[in-house]
């Protein structure tokens, strides 16, 4: 079964303080087995006024499903799009291109 991702790109509005959203993201993927792997690091690739990046990995699209629907993120989800300027969401299974040598 082929790894499943969630990739994230906010502008955060300008009031907001930003470490207590990270943490709250934080919280969450600590709470959740389905998330296999988080990565919120990458400023210098991004453009177009985003500001962050939050990319989850998870072992299956059917993991992705139960993180989506699940209670704790359902709850999150509605705090952090009060705070979001603009946001892309991209959901996609995680393909190699080139096998490993």
């Amino acid at each position: 079964m082929a790894e499943f991702n969630h990739l994230v790109l906010v502008k955060f509005k300008d009031d907001v303080v930003v470490d207590d959203v990270l943490q709250g993201l934080e919280k969450l993927v600590s709470e959740m087995d389905t998330v296999k792997g988080q990565d919120k690091e990458s400023p210098d690739v991004l453009r177009q006024g985003f500001t962050h990046s939050f990319l989850m990995t998870f072992g299956s699209k059917e993991d992705f499903a139960a993180f989506a629907a699940h209670p704790n993120h359902l709850q999150f989800s509605t705090t952090f799009s009060a705070v979001i300027d603009k946001a892309i969401l991209l959901d996609f299974p995680a393909k190699t291109v080139k096998p490993a040598a």
